[in-house]
C-alpha cells in the first residue's frame, strides 16, 4: 500500500514550490498574450510621428522617448516569452542599430494573427511552419524591391550621405531631419578610414550641452571634454601630450610605513626630498617637449605648482573610456607610471584649448584630418531629456552610415516594401495547398502593422491608408509609400526618403524567428526560485 501523502505525477519529479503551465489554454495563449502587450507599448512609437513614452527605471532615472531599444532596457521585461522578443530586438540594435520597434511590432503581430488561428483549431507546429515558410519568401521578395541605382554611393559626399540617412533620422526626430542629417554625415565623413568597411562607429562622439537650440548643435573636428583646465594654462597650439591613466601626485605607499625624526633638520630634509622628487619628475616631463599633461585622477597641489612653473597645460579627464579615446585621437601612449615618457610615447595636439560653449566650459581638441579620427557631435537643446533623445537619433544616424559603407541598397520606405510583400505573399498563399495557406495569409496580414500604425500614430485613418497603399500597389506602383502629411500613397523616394535593405532583412528574419520561437512553446515549468527568505521591506538591498 503506498505511503500515505506522497506526492505522485510532475509533483514527484518537481522540487516543490515549482509551477507547471501547459497546454494550448495555460502556455501558448499566455505567452502570446504577454508578447501582444509588450508590442502594443513600443507600437505607438513606431514612424516620423510615434508617441514618447515616459519610462521611470528602477533608479528612478527618467526617460522620455519614442526609441524602442532604450524603452525595452529599462522595462526589465520580466515574463520569459516576452523576453524572447526582447532579446531579438537586442540582436537587431547590436547588428543594426535602428529597426528594433519593427521587430518588436512585427513578431507581436505575427503572434495575435496566430492566436485566431490557434482558437480555428491549428496546431501551433503547422502555423510555426507556415510562418517560417512565409518569412523565407519574403526575404526573397524583399530582395526584389531594392531601388535600382542605390548600390554603389560615395560615401565621402556629404549631400548623398545626408540624403540617405534622412529616413533614419526622421523616424526618431521628425522635423529636424534636414539640421540633423548633414551633421551627422559630416561627422562620420571627417572619420571615415581609407576602407570605408572598418568605419567605427565609436569614433564619432557626442557632447550634450544644455542651452541654445537644436540649431546651434555643430561638428568639431576632434574631441570636446565638459572640463576646464587644471592649472592657469588655458590654450596651447601644437603641443606634445604626456598622457597618464593615474593621478599626477607624489607617490603614496600601499603599505603603512613610520618615519622616525629626531631634529627639526631631519624633518626639513624629509618634505624636501618629497619636493625635489616630485620637482625631478615634472622636469624630466618638460624637458621631452611636452606641454600638456592628462591625468586620469587628481592633480597634487606639488605637482601642479611644477607643472605652472614649467608652463605647461593640466587636463583632467576622469572616464576611462574617454581617456582612451583622447589617446586615440592624439597618438599618445597612456602611461601606467609617473615618469617622463619616451619619445614614441607623447602624442600630438593641434590645437587644445577651453572655450566656453552655452556658459558651460568646455575644453576643446581640434585635430588635422591626418591625425585624428575622432569627431564630435556638440548637441545643444534646452531640456536633459530632449537632448538623450536627439543623441539616440544621431546615434541611429551613424548607424546607418555604418551600414552605407558597408551594403548601401535600399528599400521603398513609408510601409511600400511591406505591402507589396504582403500582397505577394497572399497571391502565394491562395495558391498553396494544406493548412500553411492559413499562416502564410496571416504572415502576409501581420505585415500592414506598419503602415497601419504609421498612419495611426499620424492621425490618419488606417483602413483607408492601407486600402490606399494596396490600390497603388496592385496598379503597379511598387514603391508607393504611406505620406504621413497627406495619407495619400505615393514615392517617398521622390523625396529622399529610403529604408535601408539591411535594416528591413534583418528586422523580418528576426521577428519570424521569435515568433516562431514562441509558437512552439507548449509547457512552462518554472522550478522553485533560488534564495532564502524575501529580504524585509525597506531594507537596502545590495543592488540599491
Amino acid at each position: 500500500m503506498a505511503q500515505m501523502g506522497m506526492p505522485y505525477g510532475l509533483q514527484a519529479m518537481l522540487k516543490e514550490g515549482h509551477k507547471h503551465l501547459s497546454g494550448l489554454e495555460e502556455a501558448v495563449l499566455k505567452n502570446i498574450q504577454a508578447c501582444k502587450e509588450l508590442a502594443h507599448i513600443t507600437r505607438t512609437s513606431m514612424g516620423p510621428n510615434g508617441m514618447n513614452k515616459m519610462v521611470i527605471n528602477h533608479l528612478e532615472k527618467l526617460f522620455v522617448t519614442s526609441d524602442a531599444s532604450t524603452i525595452t532596457a529599462e522595462l526589465e521585461v520580466q515574463h520569459p516569452a516576452a523576453k524572447l522578443l526582447v532579446m531579438a530586438a537586442q540582436a537587431q540594435q547590436q547588428e543594426i542599430g535602428d529597426g528594433t520597434n519593427m521587430v518588436l511590432s512585427f513578431a507581436g503581430e505575427l503572434l495575435a494573427n496566430a492566436e485566431s488561428l490557434l482558437r480555428d483549431g491549428l496546431h501551433p507546429t503547422e502555423i510555426a511552419d507556415g510562418y517560417a515558410k512565409a518569412g523565407a519568401r519574403a526575404l526573397e521578395i524583399l530582395d526584389t524591391l531594392v531601388v535600382p541605382g542605390t548600390e554603389t554611393i560615395d560615401v565621402r559626399d556629404k549631400a548623398v550621405v545626408a540624403e540617405r540617412i534622412k529616413g533614419s533620422v526622421s523616424s526618431k526626430q521628425y522635423g529636424y531631419e534636414d539640421l540633423l542629417a548633414p551633421i551627422i554625415s559630416e561627422a562620420c565623413i571627417d572619420v571615415v578610414p581609407k576602407n570605408p568597411q572598418n568605419f567605427n562607429v565609436d569614433n564619432v562622439r557626442v557632447v550634450k550641452i544644455n542651452g541654445g537650440g537644436v540649431h546651434d548643435s555643430r561638428v568639431v573636428k576632434g574631441m570636446v571634454l565638459k572640463r576646464n583646465a587644471e592649472g592657469s594654462v588655458q590654450r596651447v597650439a601644437d603641443a606634445k601630450v604626456a598622457v597618464y591613466a593615474q593621478g599626477v601626485d607624489t607617490t603614496s605607499t600601499e603599505t603603512k610605513g613610520t618615519v622616525l625624526i629626531r631634529s627639526a633638520e631631519e624633518l626639513e630634509n624629509y618634505s624636501k626630498s618629497e619636493e625635489a622628487r616630485i620637482e625631478e619628475v615634472i622636469k624630466s616631463i618638460a624637458d621631452t617637449g611636452a606641454r600638456v599633461v592628462v591625468g586620469h585622477a587628481a592633480f597634487g597641489e606639488m605637482a601642479m605648482h611644477f607643472i605652472e612653473k614649467h608652463g605647461m597645460m593640466a587636463v583632467r579627464i576622469p572616464s576611462k573610456f574617454e581617456l582612451r579615446r583622447f589617446c586615440r585621437a592624439t597618438g599618445a601612449t597612456a602611461l601606467v607610471k609617473l615618469q617622463a615618457p619616451a619619445a614614441d610615447e607623447l602624442g600630438y595636439a593641434r590645437n587644445l584649448a577651453v572655450q566656453e560653449i552655452g556658459g558651460t566650459k568646455c575644453m576643446v581638441l581640434q585635430q588635422d584630418s591626418s591625425m585624428g579620427q575622432i569627431s564630435t557631435v556638440v548637441l545643444r537643446g534646452s531640456t536633459d531629456q530632449m537632448l538623450d533623445d536627439i543623441e539616440r537619433a544621431v546615434d541611429d544616424g551613424v548607424n546607418s552610415y555604418k551600414l552605407l559603407c558597408r551594403d548601401a541598397r535600399a528599400v521603398p520606405a513609408g510601409g511600400a516594401s511591406e505591402v507589396e510583400i504582403a500582397r505577394q505573399l497572399q497571391a502565394l498563399g491562395r495558391k498553396e495547398t494544406g493548412l500553411d495557406q492559413y499562416a502564410i495569409v496571416k504572415y502576409a496580414e501581420a505585415l500592414e502593422v506598419v503602415p497601419r500604425t504609421i498612419a495611426e500614430n499620424s492621425g490618419l485613418n488606417a483602413t483607408d491608408a492601407v486600402a490606399a497603399l494596396y490600390q497603388a500597389h496592385a496598379s503597379g506602383q511598387a514603391a508607393a509609400g504611406l505620406d504621413v502629411e497627406t495619407g495619400s500613397a505615393k514615392d517617398l523616394g521622390a523625396e529622399g526618403v529610403y529604408d535601408l535593405y539591411s535594416t528591413k532583412w534583418w528586422a523580418l528574419k528576426l521577428a519570424t524567428e521569435a515568433a516562431v520561437t514562441v509558437l512552439r512553446i507548449d509547457q512552462i515549468i518554472m522550478a522553485k526560485m533560488a534564495g532564502g527568505p524575501k529580504p524585509r521591506a525597506g531594507g537596502m538591498d545590495d543592488e540599491d
